[in-house]
């Protein structure tokens, strides 16, 4: 039998995997139990792009904030995105059960009510309302193939 993995996230060390919980009457999430481990010392919450949640665990948070606060301050653009970003984040420690409180800024930006969709994404986790993650798969699916050229051309 294989030693168990410190960070939670199985055998790739990555955050992997859809998860469909409920936030509960106080907007808190239950994170999925595979994920606890890596965010258990604390997250970020914040606006994400598609109109998703974005949480990140603190180092690679720091890595995100460390590329941003090399934009410089004249592009007003960059300020905006910054404002955007930064200006709506927060960060957390998961309680004993693995719960996190989403603010209302977040959960009205992305549009969530009760159901969830909590996605593993590598470096982040993304949540989103599921039925706009139902949707915005169904909508991606015919240019999936397409996009994966242009992705890995680009590398």
């Amino acid at each position: 039998m294989s030693e168990p993995v410190a960070h939670g996230l199985g055998p790739t060390g990555v955050f992997l995997g859809t998860f469909t919980p409920r936030l509960d009457d106080k907007g808190r999430l239950i994170l999925p139990a595979k994920f606890r481990g890596r965010l258990a010392s604390g997250l970020v919450a914040t606006r994400g792009l598609d109109r998703c949640v974005f949480l990140f665990p603190l180092d690679e948070f720091a890595v995100v904030h460390d590329r941003l606060r090399k934009a410089p301050l004249e592009n007003k653009r960059a300020r905006d995105y910054l404002r955007n970003f930064l200006g709506h984040a927060q960060d957390d420690i998961p309680d004993k059960q693995g719960r996190i409180l989403l603010s209302g800024a977040l959960r009205g930006y992305a549009g969530i009510d009760r159901e969830v969709a909590v996605v593993g994404m590598g470096s982040r986790v993304e949540i989103w309302d599921a039925a706009t993650w139902e949707q915005y798969l169904v909508d991606g699916e015919e240019d999936y193939a397409a996009t994966a050229a242009e992705v890995f051309d680009d590398m």
